[in-house]
């Protein structure tokens, strides 16, 4: 699935659009500025993936401090049969500048 920007997705939520969001960031990142998503750092995101009670095709919006790190969550959900992942581009730097 395709990427998302930071424009859109604060136009989606403006809209009341709620994709799950979740943010891979380490906790003190998180505390420091979010954008109001789930904190599970990357770290995490395997054994979460597995425990996980959502439809495979709900959609997500992973997010990290640049978009690197939740490209990477991207691909691991991915993997694990969720279809409708986006990687938030620019990440919360994007965000800010936005």
């Amino acid at each position: 699935m395709e990427d998302i920007t930071a424009t859109e997705l604060k136009q989606r939520l403006a809209n009341r659009d709620q994709p799950y969001l979740i943010d891979v960031r380490d906790d003190y990142e998180h505390e420091e500025f979010n954008i109001g998503g789930t904190n599970l750092p990357l770290g995490d995101i395997m054994e979460w993936a597995e425990q996980l009670d959502m439809p495979k095709d709900r959609e997500i919006v992973v997010y990290c401090r640049s978009g690197n790190r939740s490209l990477m969550a991207k691909s691991v959900l991915s993997t694990r049969g969720f279809t409708a992942v986006r990687n938030l581009t620019g990440g919360v730097v994007a965000w800010q500048e936005d």
